[in-house]
């Protein structure tokens, strides 16, 4: 079971960036997708949670009406679209899986991407 997450980079402020989480090795229908970030010497914190169907998302209100989830079922994929970016924003972002619904709490996931670094210069 792998989880692929790539499209990081550098932005300017109030640029925008997609990051991309791939998923293979198994079908991960019944698995809810989190995206994670990490900014240095900081404590890894909630982006954004899907459910696999995509009928359920939830956001950190520090990206609420900046990030936007989704996922493409026929691609395994699961991507966050990120406007408005800020020097804030900077961090390596990681996608996650768990069984059932998505969580808060990034202890209660199975499975982990490697991260992709982001960085919003200002």
């Amino acid at each position: 079971v792998q989880l692929q997450a790539s499209g990081g980079g550098l932005v300017q402020a109030g640029g925008s960036l997609r990051v991309s989480c791939a998923v293979s090795g198994r079908t991960f229908s019944g698995y809810a997708m989190g995206w994670f970030r990490q900014p240095p010497g900081k404590e890894r914190e909630f982006v954004a949670g899907i459910t696999w169907s995509g009928g359920s998302t939830a956001y950190a209100d520090s990206v609420k009406g900046r990030f936007t989830i989704s996922r493409d079922a026929a691609k395994n994929t699961v991507y966050l679209q990120m406007n408005s970016l800020q020097p804030e924003d900077t961090a390596v972002y990681y996608c996650a899986a768990r069984r059932g619904f998505y969580s808060v709490n990034h202890y209660s996931y199975d499975y982990w991407g490697q991260g992709t670094q982001v960085t919003v210069s200002s």
